[in-house]
């Protein structure tokens, strides 16, 4: 049964009731948007006194609108759009206030602190909210400790369990790192952290644009053996670069490769991934692989095929036939995948025109003759470009 709006009295004893269970349980790490109908179920899973219930009494019974167990918190539906209301209405308030007298009152509550509870809020509702975001950023600029700076890492990260496409949330996180680079110096843990936590979010998410570009633009902050490829590449120009260096080097991209096959195998049809593994596979080939002389082959020139190489383009032909394999069910995911896996193998081709040889006496002359037309049935201009390169 749907129930009618919220009288301010109940507002008020909803945002009441959100903002003790975040003070109450700071180790909360998840936070979800959840059907009353589902309370029932987390019910049968948790035991009775680790869950929150809401005191109101609306026209058709006591209703809860809240669960917190494990130190994971999910918020009833039925509640969002008038919770997010009201919490930005008494945010407002405060900031006003806070704008108006600084950090001066009489009360315990001082105005910063019913700002940054009040903006929690808010965000933990509606995640692109810029005016609590910035309200946050000049309080938090203000602070010389590190864990404020830790503390709203924290935050922002739980945010992200619920929204984690939010591009507000992930600048906010640039900024934060900004200001405990110039002030306190970057803890790599935090660094390593903040890697690991886009590596999670990536794997959840199949196409998040802003996470992968988060975990780019954190390279200038990383160590060596945490830097993405360009930044690798680099270090191999350096003139008197060590061995350790160049194994290390050499060990970070085999596993950016096969962390890529894996992506490429779990989320099919993903033409990103497959335009980052051109990327890998040609400067693996070109700057690792290549171990028979210090010195790496110019562009255009030919790549004279040793041992490990050989082996690499076998792995690479199993995948282009794994990926060939289209199910009876026809899914379009299948379908791209299968074009994706032909023209990175085509492209990879005219990278290395041994490989057509290679690749007949792997595949016959027929599977050869079904990666083209899969091609030239899906994107003849690109076949003739590439052809034609």
């Amino acid at each position: 049964m749907k129930q009618g709006p919220c009288s301010e009295e109940d507002c008020f004893s909803l945002l009441k009731q959100f903002e003790h269970i975040l003070e109450s349980d700071p180790l909360i790490d998840e936070v979800g948007f959840i059907h009353p109908s589902q309370f029932i179920m987390l019910d049968e899973e948790a035991s009775s006194s680790n869950v929150y219930q809401n005191e109101v009494q609306p026209n058709n019974g006591t209703s809860r609108k809240f669960w917190n167990k494990d130190h994971k918190l999910g918020i009833s539906t039925d509640i969002l759009v008038q919770l997010c209301k009201y919490a930005k209405h008494v945010f407002l308030l405060a900031l006003d206030e806070y704008k108006c007298h600084g950090n001066i009152s009489c009360s315990p509550c001082t105005p910063e602190s019913e700002v940054m509870k009040h903006s929690q809020a808010v965000l933990l509702l509606s995640s692109d909210f810029g005016t609590a975001w910035n309200a946050r950023k000049l309080i938090l600029s203000k602070k010389d400790q590190l864990s404020a700076f830790t503390e709203e890492l924290r935050l922002s990260g739980l945010i992200l369990s619920n929204s984690p496409k939010s591009e507000s949330t992930w600048s906010h996180r640039r900024w934060i790192i900004k200001m405990i680079s110039q002030r306190f110096s970057t803890p790599q843990e935090i660094i390593t952290k903040e890697s690991e936590l886009v590596e999670s979010i990536g794997e959840r998410s199949k196409m998040n644009y802003r996470a992968w570009y988060h975990r780019c633009w954190l390279v200038s902050y990383m160590e060596i053996e945490q830097r993405l490829m360009l930044k690798i590449l680099e270090s191999l120009y350096v003139k008197g670069g060590n061995a350790y260096d160049k194994s290390e080097a050499r060990k970070n991209w085999k596993e950016e490769l096969d962390w890529n096959k894996e992506l490429v195998e779990r989320y099919v049809g993903r033409e990103a991934l497959w335009l980052h593994r051109r990327f890998l596979s040609l400067n693996w080939i070109m700057y690792f692989a290549c171990n028979d002389s210090d010195v790496s082959p110019e562009p255009g020139e030919s790549i004279i095929i040793n041992e490990e190489i050989a082996i690499f383009i076998d792995n690479e032909i199993q995948l282009l036939e794994s990926s060939m394999t289209v199910p009876d069910t026809k899914f379009e995911d299948f379908q791209a995948q299968a074009l994706h896996a032909a023209v990175y193998m085509l492209w990879l081709t005219k990278k290395m025109p041994e490989l057509w040889r290679m690749l007949e006496e792997k595949l016959g002359t027929e599977k050869v003759k079904c990666v083209m037309s899969t091609i030239a049935l899906e994107r003849p201009s690109l076949l003739h470009h590439l052809v034609n390169v």
